[in-house]
């Protein structure tokens, strides 16, 4: 069994795992609003919070046939700061956060127009072609990153994407339940999310991607980049 210092060493040393979340956005209405979800309280990790859908890249994730790409800006960004970053990387972390809404939301964000994709990878992303739609990279923006501290028991470097609600496809009733990953999900606008029980980096996400919706959402604005340095929070620009 490992000693308090050795699994302090351990912690330090854990190497964050690629992820990525959506942020899910609707400005049909006077004020832009945000779809959270909440937490189910036996997590062991951010138990009863209120995030965005999201998780782990899989390796399915580079296998799922598209339509759109990413555009050149966020494939840039994506891969910036990431030594051993590629194109097929930065396309895999964008379906990541597709597919990662779809098991936890039911929300299918793609385009019905093509009919039934061709060999999809086994799993979710079969189940997700099932329902005649192609996940759709070019709806996809690229608005922040975010690294995991040191010495956490868990450690991910999540890249944080935002979709327009009206680019879904199609919707699987039933996926939210007491049981589930997500118990609960709601809409809010920027200042009732804040309110929310939410994680720090989440609260910094928001404010982020409500200051790019004021600005206009153009894609040339910077995407934020956080992670800890010297045991001091840093924010950076890609």
């Amino acid at each position: 069994m490992l000693t308090q210092a050795e699994r302090a060493r351990v912690a330090v040393n854990l190497r964050p795992l690629d992820a990525a979340t959506m942020l899910i956005l609707d400005r049909t209405g006077k004020k832009p609003r945000v779809l959270m979800g909440k937490r189910h309280l036996g997590h062991k990790f951010m138990p009863g919070k209120f995030v965005f859908p999201g998780g782990r890249i899989d390796p399915t994730d580079r296998r799922m046939a598209a339509t759109g790409v990413l555009s050149q800006i966020c494939e840039d960004r994506l891969m910036a700061r990431s030594p051993r970053s590629t194109p097929s990387k930065a396309r895999a972390l964008a379906l990541a956060a597709i597919r990662e809404t779809f098991e936890e939301t039911g929300l299918l964000f793609g385009s019905n127009e093509f009919g039934i994709p061709e060999s999809p990878p086994p799993g979710t992303w079969t189940d997700f072609a099932g329902h005649g739609v192609y996940p759709d990279l070019g709806a996809v923006t690229f608005v922040a990153r975010a690294v995991t501290p040191p010495r956490r028991p868990k450690r991910f470097d999540t890249r944080f994407f935002a979709i327009d609600s009206e680019a879904v496809g199609a919707k699987v009733e039933g996926v939210i339940s007491p049981d589930s990953e997500l118990i609960e999900l709601v809409w809010v606008d920027f200042e009732e999310a804040l309110q929310l029980d939410l994680p720090t980096i989440t609260k910094a996400i928001i404010k982020e991607v409500e200051a790019r919706l004021e600005a206009g959402f153009a894609p040339y604005l910077p995407v934020p980049y956080f992670w800890e340095k010297n045991g001091s929070f840093v924010r950076e620009e890609l």
